[in-house]
């Protein structure tokens, strides 16, 4: 009994993490003024008619709702308790997969929105539009959400039977359903391939026009885009969705991939400025720059 409480003591003793503490924080201190100064300069400074605009706006939104997240995993990893409860849990969990699932959508569909613009300028211009910008958006929030529904339920029923006052470090491996434990991957893997596709397509389109009929003012910053785009995926959010639902040898880097998956929210920024010419100018140069699209 005795050794049994030792052990327990021991595992909370361990759940407390000053390097995972200080890694999230960092996030949060960075993340969240980068990320709230973006939304604010794309909707008050940038014209929500434009499909990327709309795209973006929607990325800075998940990436907020990431932020708040990383905030109690800072409390939890200083401290070793978490207090708020099995819900408060359940929903944290669930914020933090649906970041790595809606960002890896939009900015697939960033990349996606700039090979129409560069490629198929003129046979792209009635779809690209703001309305079906804005029906993709409801689409990937209704889509993630859902997801959420069996994951949620499963993860709620560990939370009762689990003896621990810990949330997202656990002597069990939490359970996955037969569908959802590929469902990231396959998505995560899915987006990859059209960012490369997209990129592929962008790179020799811009190879092979001329200089002076290729319409594009700065082909550095279009290739980096895409550049940015597939690190994004290669470096946050692949190696997460194969540690976080497959079991096995990937279970102990578990936790150090999920704060490396954490910084996509920092670089996202960096996203915002380059996909335009000037990223602080007015909604009247953003209008007239999509007029002569």
């Amino acid at each position: 009994m005795l050794n049994a409480t030792l052990e327990d003591g021991g595992a909370e003793r361990d759940m407390r993490s000053p390097a995972y503490a200080a890694l999230f924080g960092s996030v949060v201190a960075l993340g969240l003024p980068f990320n709230a100064a973006s939304l604010w300069i794309l909707v008050r400074r940038h014209s929500l008619k434009c499909p990327c605009v709309i795209f973006m706006v929607n990325l800075a939104v998940s990436d907020l709702l990431l932020v708040v997240t990383l905030c109690m995993r800072v409390y939890f990893y200083t401290t070793g308790v978490w207090p708020l409860g099995n819900m408060a849990c359940v929903w944290t969990t669930m914020l933090f997969r649906n970041n790595i699932r809606s960002s890896s959508i939009f900015i697939t569909f960033i990349s996606v929105d700039r090979l129409l613009a560069v490629v198929y300028p003129l046979r792209s211009r009635h779809r690209r539009t703001a309305s079906n910008a804005c029906r993709a958006a409801v689409v990937v929030w209704l889509f993630v959400v859902a997801m959420n529904v069996e994951e949620g339920l499963e993860f709620s029923a560990f939370l009762k039977d689990y003896n621990g006052s810990s949330c997202f470090e656990f002597r069990e491996q939490p359970p996955q359903g037969s569908v959802m434990a590929y469902c990231q991957p396959v998505l995560v893997l899915t987006m990859l391939a059209v960012n490369i596709v997209s990129t592929a397509l962008v790179s020799l389109t811009l190879r092979t026009r001329s200089k002076g009929s290729a319409g594009i003012k700065n082909k550095v910053n279009v290739m980096l885009i895409f550049a940015m785009n597939l690190a994004m995926f290669a470096v946050f959010f692949l190696p997460v969705s194969m540690a976080v639902f497959f079991k096995g040898g990937w279970s102990r880097s578990r936790t150090p991939l999920i704060c490396l998956a954490s910084v996509n929210c920092c670089l996202d920024p960096l996203l915002y400025y380059f996909s335009f010419d000037g990223f602080w100018k007015t909604k009247e140069d953003v209008d007239t720059s999509n007029t002569r699209e």
